[in-house]
């Protein structure tokens, strides 16, 4: 077991009084047998009321109301979790998906159907023709190895870049560019695979980086996919292998558009000023 603090602070500045309206919270780690939140502390200024639920992905979401109008939003989320996810590979996939291609049962498709949906005719087009300089349709190929390929290739046939700007941009941008962020990937990733016909989720997290004199950690993105007998299993292709002990889950979705860690309105003609800070440790 390996224990970690993340400490996420993120700095809203405006040049005058707003008013807030609601901002919705994925900061609570997602909790499985393979991780523990062990506590969890939310600071707020100005002060909010705060309600929490599960989404239908059963994401944790944290509600904040606000009643002042204020110049600043500060919201600092200390977290301490135990994280068991120290074999990424101890699982086995059902002998009938051991193998690509493969069909899912059909009351497993049933649900797995929003999670397959194919990208736009032209996206499809451009993904198909990309994966087939992966994989030729008939080579023989287990699943899991194919898979691997695909967050290999990503890892190593683009470049990486932090992007501030939000938004993720599409599957045929990243590829037009040849760069891309974390979410970039991951949503290039989700999108080849359900190409293939699997079933691909969005997740947005934390990712341990080890010591560094400038990095600490960082809010990070990655791609799950479906696979039977094993559930859902993280490839992250901006590093180009499986999520291991140092990716911390937050929140998944179909849409990675639907889980940023903080989203929110104001009213009023102020400009605004975002400042953000990630700091991931082993404890």
């Amino acid at each position: 077991m390996q224990r970690y603090k993340i400490l996420h602070r993120t700095y809203y500045n405006f040049s005058e009084a707003v008013k807030l309206g609601p901002h919705y919270l994925h900061l609570r780690p997602r909790e499985d047998y393979e991780l523990h939140v062990e506590s969890l502390k939310l600071s707020i200024t100005p002060s909010a009321n705060l309600l929490w639920h599960r989404d239908t992905e059963g994401n944790s979401v944290a509600i904040a109301t606000f009643d002042s109008p204020t110049t600043q939003l500060v919201i600092e989320s200390e977290v301490f979790i135990q994280q068991y996810n120290e074999n990424p590979l101890n699982f086995l996939v059902a002998d009938y998906a051991l193998d690509y291609p493969f069909a899912y049962p059909v009351d497993d498709r049933t649900l797995l159907l929003p999670y397959m949906a194919y990208p736009d005719p032209e996206s499809w087009i451009i993904l198909t023709k990309w994966l087939e300089t992966l994989w030729k349709i008939g080579e023989p190929i287990q699943t899991y190895t194919l898979l691997q390929k695909l967050g290999s290739h990503i890892n190593q046939s683009l470049t990486y870049r932090i992007r501030e700007e939000p938004g993720v941009q599409s599957a045929k941008e990243t590829l037009d560019k040849g760069t891309g962020s974390c979410r970039d990937f991951a949503v290039l990733f989700m999108q080849a695979a359900r190409c293939l016909g699997l079933a691909a989720r969005f997740v947005s997290g934390y990712l341990y980086s080890g010591p560094s004199a400038i990095d600490f950690g960082a809010t990070h993105a990655w791609a799950e996919v479906y696979l039977p007998g094993a559930g859902w299993k993280g490839f992250d292709p901006t590093i180009g292998d499986i999520v291991g002990s140092d990716h911390i889950a937050v929140a998944v979705a179909r849409l990675p558009e639907s889980v940023p860690p903080i989203a929110g309105t104001f009213f009023g003609t102020a400009e605004s000023k975002l400042d953000v800070g990630v700091w991931v440790t082993k404890c």
